[in-house]
């Protein structure tokens, strides 16, 4: 379980949000909302440790993600604006860097098959500079196909996506929640997963 209490943030002398207070239980899918500036990404930054609040705690299975360290980060996965990806790297090398970064023990035939399952098939040794964006972005999220952590944090992940791959991506977040994992997520996408049984927060009013 994912709690926040009392959590203010600042950028400058501006206050984005404060008195936050929200819960996100297993099995869950929290989208988070508001106009550009409002601080959903300082908000997810912070859930993740990157950003120090001003005020408040975030606490995973009841104890400070600040103690926590290391054990905290192992249970998380977070996936920011940027794809964290090597562009000098094939899609396979990638994801096993990435893999092993995540804790996650995975062989070859794993790895080929998150790519195939992201539409990859045929680009897997090509260098990721050869790759469209939303190639690019299909390889970043293939992370998901591999990733064992509890907790997912995604920013915008259906951003430069096509069709196809916005279902490929809701469907992986779907199948996380359904089998107790937690998500927390923004999107200014309407997609049909924010718009069913997901929990809602509004940030800026």
């Amino acid at each position: 379980m994912l709690e926040v209490t009392k959590l203010e943030c600042r950028r400058g002398d501006r206050q984005l949000f404060a008195g936050l207070d929200f819960v996100v239980g297993a099995g869950t899918l929290l989208h988070v909302r508001g106009r550009n500036g409002s601080g959903k990404t300082t908000l997810l930054r912070t859930l993740c440790g990157l950003f120090a609040p001003d005020a408040g705690e975030v606490r995973w299975r009841g104890e400070s993600i600040r103690e926590l360290g290391e054990d905290y980060h192992r249970d998380l996965l977070y996936f920011g604006h940027l794809n964290g990806i090597k562009c000098d790297l094939t899609g396979m090398e990638n994801l096993a860097i990435g893999a092993t970064l995540d804790g996650d023990r995975v062989d070859q035939s794993a790895i080929l098959e998150a790519l195939r399952r992201m539409g990859l098939t045929g680009f897997e040794d090509l260098p990721t500079r050869l790759l469209s964006q939303g190639q690019k972005k299909r390889v970043a999220l293939a992370r998901l196909v591999l990733n064992r952590s509890p907790l997912w944090v995604l920013d915008e992940p259906f951003t430069a996506l096509d069709l196809d791959a916005v279902t490929l991506l809701q469907g992986l977040i779907a199948d996380h929640v359904a089998g107790g994992g937690l998500a927390v997520l923004t999107t200014h996408q309407e997609v049909p997963l924010t718009s069913g049984q997901a929990e809602r927060l509004d940030l800026g009013g």
